[in-house]
């Protein structure tokens, strides 16, 4: 019987462990690096042990410190959670040898699926459809895709789709495989374009018994991670779930699977599908399953690591759920990764929220940029999707630069209300390229708000008399807005169709054509949150900025420099990359938005360097063309 539980994890996985822990009465050690010492999964746990360190090479990809700690900490059993060691066969050995119970399948099985090369291999001679390996070195066919072999989650995963970009992105995804995984072993197969991701849930004890726990629909994904997940697809029939159902258990009976494992799977229009991968760990989209089936897959897995056994029927699912991941990053700046302060986290609409984060967390560099998964149910597709979109809407996300407007969007599009999604949907409609809203009315109410905060705190006997008019601006992402105002009399004058019916410090109510509207204002500091509008209020007289050579180029993002891919006196194009930055276990690619000569580089891989810091000088040829931006993809 497991007593004391290691969570060789973090952030939301860890709390989500924790959580049935409590309730199953196992007692939580937590783990933690330095970056987040006082993370909420630490607090919540019953112990916790550091790992120095912030990178997670030197922290919670470390094997050996997690086994020390475990035993430390009188630990008797390992769950691994997700990403990080969780599909490590040596860290599941080493747990073992140690004399823990590892919360997971056989180390052999881990090592056999870990590879996804050998995988492939596995499934198809157990008669489960897999598409073609190419060989990296001399693919000709295409487009590919580039995969880790060692790992999942989007990471060390790029699409090719000429020859001459091969030998660049192989070695991106390597790099980026060995960051996240420790194993920069990567393949290439086919790119099937418009194919649907779904994926079955196994749960499978040490007696023989296996279940298929319905199909997940994942194919809203972004640079190949999944944004939004349900079940059940809206796509899969009757027989196709049949045949999916199939191949799936007999997967995992193929390689004696035990545990909480999942079967992915391309499904084309037609009904066909092609084998994946077997995750042989809990997925971060779980919880919809959960959901519909009316179990914890958490218990289930601390269950069979005792030797439970399954009953001989899984239970009938009931409704459907549906699934967001919340990221703290800009989607319409190549998906750059947004740090600070979360100064308020809060979603409403009696839906599901896992989370790692909470009022005041800090959200650094070195960690996946997730800070939550929402999680809707309802008796029917159309009313958990409405549910979903509604909380997030609502939802106070305070102080971070997040893709819930995106999920909005793309939860309420026709095109995902009828269910015709794909792995290239975001693209085909267009949803990563921001909609054109009129902030002026959430920043004249900021600016009431915050002319209401200072009349508070006049002194005692000063009146509130007609004043000239006032003029507030505001940042609003890259673009400044201006609004104007003059208390009279009667009231308060505006530049907006709009009549101010009531203002406080911490909401303004306006009228326009005899509607009211109430705007909700929360102040951190200079950023003023209005509702779903994020603001930085912008000094009248700004201080004199430090100068920045002509044609620099600054870093998006605090990171660390992985590749610099350029030298002083080399000429380059516009749209050149320049370097490439590590945020948040991601690359991301800095561009030449001019071309000409390169005369200052002025960081060398391996350096960590903050927002804004220069990273490369061009001196542009005169009359040559620039591109928008300096970050691609």
């Amino acid at each position: 019987m497991i007593r004391r539980l290691l969570i060789a994890n973090r952030g939301e996985i860890a709390r989500r462990v924790i959580r049935t822990c409590r309730e199953v009465g196992v007692s939580p050690v937590a783990v933690f690096a330095d970056p987040d010492e006082h993370a909420p999964h630490v607090r919540e746990a019953d112990a916790a042990v550091r790992l120095p360190g912030a990178a997670p090479a030197e922290t919670y990809l470390r094997g050996d410190a997690l086994v020390a700690a475990a035993l430390a900490a009188g630990a008797d059993a390992v769950h691994p959670g997700y990403g990080f060691l969780s599909e490590n066969a040596a860290f599941a050995r080493a747990v073992l040898d140690a004399g823990l119970t590892w919360v997971g399948p056989d180390p052999a099985v881990v090592e056999a699926m870990g590879s996804k090369v050998a995988a492939k291999e596995r499934m198809a001679a157990a008669g489960v459809p897999v598409l073609p390996e190419l060989d990296p070195a001399t693919a000709d066919e295409f487009p590919l895709l580039v995969k880790a072999s060692a790992g999942g989650g989007g990471r060390g995963m790029r699409v090719v789709r000429s020859a001459s970009e091969l030998a660049g992105q192989v070695a991106a995804a390597r790099r980026e495989a060995e960051s996240a995984f420790g194993d920069g072993t990567v393949f290439c197969e086919p790119l099937l374009e418009r194919a649907r991701h779904v994926e079955v849930q196994v749960l499978a004890d040490a007696h023989g018994t296996t279940w298929a726990l319905g199909e997940r629909e994942c194919s809203v994904q972004r640079r190949h991670q999944k944004i939004i997940e349900e079940t059940p697809s809206p796509a899969v029939t009757p027989e196709v779930r049949a045949r999916l159902f199939d191949a799936a258990t007999r997967a995992a009976e193929a390689i004696g699977y035990v545990g909480a494992g999942t079967v992915e799977f391309l499904l084309a229009d037609d009904g066909s599908f092609h084998f994946l991968e077997v995750n042989t760990r809990l997925q971060v989209e779980h919880p919809v399953t959960e959901e519909v089936f009316g179990l914890d897959l958490v218990a289930w897995q601390l269950a069979i690591a005792e030797g439970a056994r399954l009953p001989a029927v899984p239970p009938t699912p009931d409704g459907h759920a549906v699934e967001a991941r919340l990221y703290a990053e800009d989607p319409a700046h190549d998906w750059r990764p947004s740090s600070g302060t979360l100064h308020r986290f809060a979603v409403p609409g009696g839906v599901r929220v896992d989370s790692g984060v909470e009022d005041g967390s800090e959200v650094g560099v070195h960690y996946d940029p997730m800070l939550a998964k929402v999680i809707a149910w309802a008796p029917t597709r159309h009313a958990a999707v409405r549910k979903l979109a509604a909380a997030l809407e609502r939802a106070e996300l305070h102080g971070l630069v997040t893709n819930r407007d995106l999920l909005v969007r793309t939860l309420r599009h026709p095109a995902f209300g009828a269910g015709e999604t794909h792995t290239g949907f975001l693209d085909e409609h267009g949803l990563t390229t921001p909609e054109l809203v009129d902030v002026r009315p959430a920043a004249l109410a900021a600016a009431l708000a915050l002319a209401e905060r200072r009349r508070a705190n006049l002194p005692l006997g000063w009146r509130n008399l007609a004043s000239q008019p006032q003029r507030v601006a505001f940042g609003h992402g890259e673009d400044t807005v201006e609004v104007d105002y003059r208390h009279t009399r009667a009231g308060v004058e505006t530049g907006l169709d709009l009549v101010v019916v009531a203002a406080s410090p911490d909401a303004v109510t306006f009228e326009r054509g005899g509607v009211r509207t109430t705007h909700p204002v929360a102040v951190h500091g200079d950023r003023v949150e209005v509702g779903a509008v994020s603001l930085r209020l912008l000094p009248r007289f700004p201080p004199p900025r430090a100068e920045v050579a002509a044609g620099a180029a600054v870093a998006p993002m605090p990171g660390t420099v992985v590749r610099v891919a350029v030298e002083p006196g080399q000429r380059v194009e516009a749209g050149a990359e320049l370097l490439v930055l590590e945020a948040m276990k991601m690359e991301h690619r800095v561009l030449a938005t001019a071309g000409g000569a390169v005369t200052e580089v002025p960081v060398r891989a391996g350096q960590q360097v903050d927002a804004g810091d220069v990273l490369a000088v061009v001196a542009e040829d005169p009359g040559a063309g620039s591109s928008e931006g300096t970050a691609g993809a």
